[in-house]
């Protein structure tokens, strides 16, 4: 749950400066943020060894996605929040969602969310976890300065997701490997340059609906890596 705490903590602190900040300082800070986003999902994707699996894992979570309508579910969940926190203001709600549902899948997505979640159920070592905390929770001051305060929300998925991989460890953790987490954090890194991408106003992509692809990527690396 720490990570989840260093989420919430951080963004409420961004709120708090975010008063203290002329727009156009908010404008230039989510662009540095957003160019940011973008070269950490550079990095995790690049850590593929097969990109055909990538994309091919990312097609086909797509495809599952668009069924199921995650994002959609997401934002659904994240506008009633918003609309609990707003007083029915409807783009207030709507920018509460976003925030939320970007956050969520940033810092959801990648390889220090899943492995120090297993190395926390398997051997109670809380290492990575903190690591990820720290470097989650200043993540999370500069965007909620920008995005609201439905990146503080995002701390409630971020605990359930984390923890529900915990308390699996001890089921799934032996079945992980090396190189099935190599290409879940590549297919991850994808997903972040998109959430980049749309902070930037430049397209406007379904990330949610992408997630499954990182369930693909680990079969598909298992099987033919």
């Amino acid at each position: 749950m720490a990570n989840a705490a260093a989420i919430f903590v951080g963004a409420l602190l961004g709120l708090v400066f975010k008063k203290g900040l002329p727009e156009k300082w908010q404008q230039t800070m989510m662009s540095s943020v957003a160019l940011c986003i973008l070269v950490i999902g550079v990095q995790m994707a690049l850590k593929t060894q097969n990109i055909i699996i990538v994309i091919i894992s990312l097609v086909l979570g797509s495809i599952l996605g668009e069924i199921m309508d995650i994002e959609g579910a997401m934002n659904r969940l994240g506008e009633c929040l918003g609309n609990k926190l707003s007083k029915g203001d409807a783009s207030a709600a709507a920018a509460i969602a976003t925030g939320f549902v970007s956050a969520s899948i940033l810092f959801c997505s990648g390889a220090m969310a899943i492995f120090g979640s297993i190395q926390d159920g398997l051997t109670g070592d809380h290492t990575t976890l903190f690591a990820k905390s720290t470097l989650d929770g200043i993540l999370a001051l500069i965007m909620s300065a920008n995005l609201g305060i439905g990146v503080a929300l995002s701390a409630v998925s971020v605990g359930i997701y984390q923890g529900s991989i915990t308390l699996l460890a001890g089921v799934a953790g032996p079945w992980i490997t090396d190189v099935m987490l190599r290409e879940i954090t590549a297919s991850g890194g994808i997903m972040i340059m998109a959430i980049g991408a749309n902070m930037l106003h430049l397209t406007k992509i379904r990330i949610g609906n992408m997630l499954p692809g990182m369930f693909f990527a680990a079969v598909l690396a298992q099987y033919f890596l």
